[in-house]
């Protein structure tokens, strides 16, 4: 996850603490009369995709692990009956490193004007730099929560529209090198310029599609996490306010309140950046956020160490955010 430049300053932080913000419906109150119009998210089928990812190993570019996994998303979204475009690159890391990478591009509804972006990043850190043991620091880790869940879910997602079309146009996208951002151990950039998030910056900046627009986008990172917290992220409210409140209310509606929290917090760096400020295309991030949990930027326990496996994923998160996600699809004109 592309925290990394994390925008809460102390006076945002005492706001959090201290005020609800904007709070969106996000309780059941309407739950019980309403009825979804999208068809059922499997979360056992969306457990499966993150844990076939996970059982590649470390998905860092330049690895034969993430040449694997990367073949295994494009062929089994074209199982899912989308047309899938493959934007291979070189990018540079913090480093001087040359990454091979590639954003994977899946569409469906190539005849509709009227589209949606669904996205998430798809290759694993190659530093544990949040690890509390030193000798971890410089290992890769499996980002089974940070990376693999946002793309099962999306999967998921994209077996779903294969069975029954919306009335929109759907792009997913699985970005590619967010994760090999500057390390908390390093002293200093040998690259101007962002350095995470290079496969969406990269995208946004060179469109699958010549001007390339859709109506909004939804970014999902670390999803799958047990007692995941969403938020309602500073960036995201910025660029796409009106995409946040439809999000969160669509949660509320469909239950899942007690996940879709409706309170603000700061913004991160991450892949609805570069797509909100290159691309212009209103977007938001689902991320999950534990303003509860003493961790040094508040999230789940596991962020960026070796402990992010499958050991803390959750099916009824995975079902909260990707019912949610298809329902927001399934009612969009």
């Amino acid at each position: 996850m592309a925290i990394k430049n994390i925008y809460i300053t102390c006076m945002s932080l005492i706001f959090i603490a201290c005020s609800c913000g904007k709070t969106t419906q996000n309780a059941n109150t309407m739950a019980d009369s309403y009825q979804k119009v999208s068809p059922d998210f499997n979360a056992d089928s969306a457990y499966a995709y993150l844990d076939r990812q996970v059982a590649f190993g470390y998905r860092v570019p330049n690895t034969k692990e993430h040449v694997a996994c990367g073949d295994y998303l494009v062929a089994e979204m074209k199982r899912f009956g989308a047309q899938v475009q493959e934007q291979k690159m070189v990018v540079t890391a913090y480093d001087g490193t040359k990454l091979n990478a590639r954003n994977i591009i899946a569409s469906y509804g190539l005849d509709k004007k009227n589209r949606v972006l669904l996205f998430a990043h798809w290759d694993t850190r190659p530093y544990s730099d949040q690890d509390p043991d030193p000798a971890n620091l410089k290992k890769p880790l499996l980002g089974a929560n940070d990376g693999a869940s946002g793309v099962g879910v999306l999967m998921e997602v994209a077996r779903v529209l294969q069975s029954k079309t919306p009335e929109v146009g759907v792009d997913i996208i699985f970005f590619d090198a967010e994760d090999y951002g500057i390390p908390a151990f390093a002293e200093k950039s040998l690259i101007k310029g962002e350095t995470w998030c290079l496969g969406s910056q990269y995208w946004a900046n060179n469109p699958h599609v010549p001007n390339y627009k859709a109506k909004f986008g939804i970014l999902l990172d670390m999803v799958g996490a047990e007692g995941a917290t969403f938020y309602r992220e500073a960036i995201s409210k910025e660029y796409a306010e009106d995409i946040l409140e439809k999000v969160w209310r669509t949660a509320g509606l469909l239950s899942y309140g007690k996940f879709f929290i409706g309170k603000d917090v700061g913004g991160v760096t991450d892949d609805h950046v570069p797509v909100n400020q290159i691309r212009k295309i209103p977007s938001i991030d689902i991320v999950d956020y534990r303003l509860d949990q003493d961790t040094e930027l508040g999230f789940f326990h596991s962020w960026h160490t070796q402990k992010d496996d499958m050991r803390n994923i959750s099916k009824e998160t995975l079902k909260a955010v990707g019912q949610t996600v298809l329902e927001v699809v399934y009612k969009e004109k």
